[in-house]
């Protein structure tokens, strides 16, 4: 381990100790109930809080917010799912999101009418048996979207990814190994969330019935 690497480890163990709870996702690190891998990858949430709080141009369309999701969904599901249920999340929340929420008949949060999108879909129709093709094509990036019917969270979804992509092709031939390892894992996640967005928007997703 270099030197480097020990500060910030260092660093971030003193966080967990003496972090404020300010934010949302502040108590999640504080918790007891938390493990140090999951406060690991909630601390970095935390502290885009400690930003976009300060910010009305930084207020996010869902309920909770795309940070307090990540957060519970990595307390709720362990680190390397919660990554790829935050990643998902992340790909919807785009200029698509109102219109999408529209057309299932989604609820609204009363006191400021953004979209009500919780870890575990409650609110939403549920097609129960997602056909099998729709089940195929979840693992083409953006396709199974498509096939959902939603078309331009397969869009951002493939962008994301074909973007992670070219970022770890690039480290490998500068041979930047750091870089390498963190752009291959984001790869991995980013299409292992498109697999679980898929399969997401199939089952729970799908327009009202008239």
């Amino acid at each position: 381990m270099t030197a480097n690497m020990k500060k910030i480890l260092l660093l971030t163990l003193l966080s967990f100790v003496y972090a404020k709870i300010e934010h949302p996702a502040d108590s999640l690190l504080k918790s007891k109930n938390t493990t140090f891998l999951q406060k690991v990858f909630i601390y970095p949430l935390t502290q885009w809080q400690r930003i976009s709080y300060k910010s009305s141009a930084l207020n996010c369309q869902f309920y909770p917010s795309c940070s307090n999701y990540c957060s519970l969904a990595i307390k709720s599901n362990g680190p390397l799912f919660g990554s790829i249920i935050a990643m998902d999340r992340i790909t919807r929340c785009n200029p698509s999101a109102l219109y999408y929420h529209q057309k299932i008949g989604g609820a609204y949060k009363d006191e400021d009418g953004r979209l009500i999108d919780n870890v575990k879909p409650i609110s939403y129709i549920e097609n129960v048996n997602p056909s099998l093709f729709g089940s195929t094509l979840a693992f083409l990036p953006g396709i199974g979207r498509f096939y959902s019917g939603r078309i331009y969270d397969g869009i951002y979804g493939m962008m994301n990814l074909l973007l992670s992509a070219k970022a770890y092709s690039i480290a490998i031939k500068t041979e930047n190994k750091s870089m390498a390892n963190i752009w291959g894992w984001t790869s991995v996640i980013l299409y292992a969330s498109e697999v679980y967005g898929s399969w997401r928007a199939s089952k729970y997703y799908q327009p009202k019935k008239n």
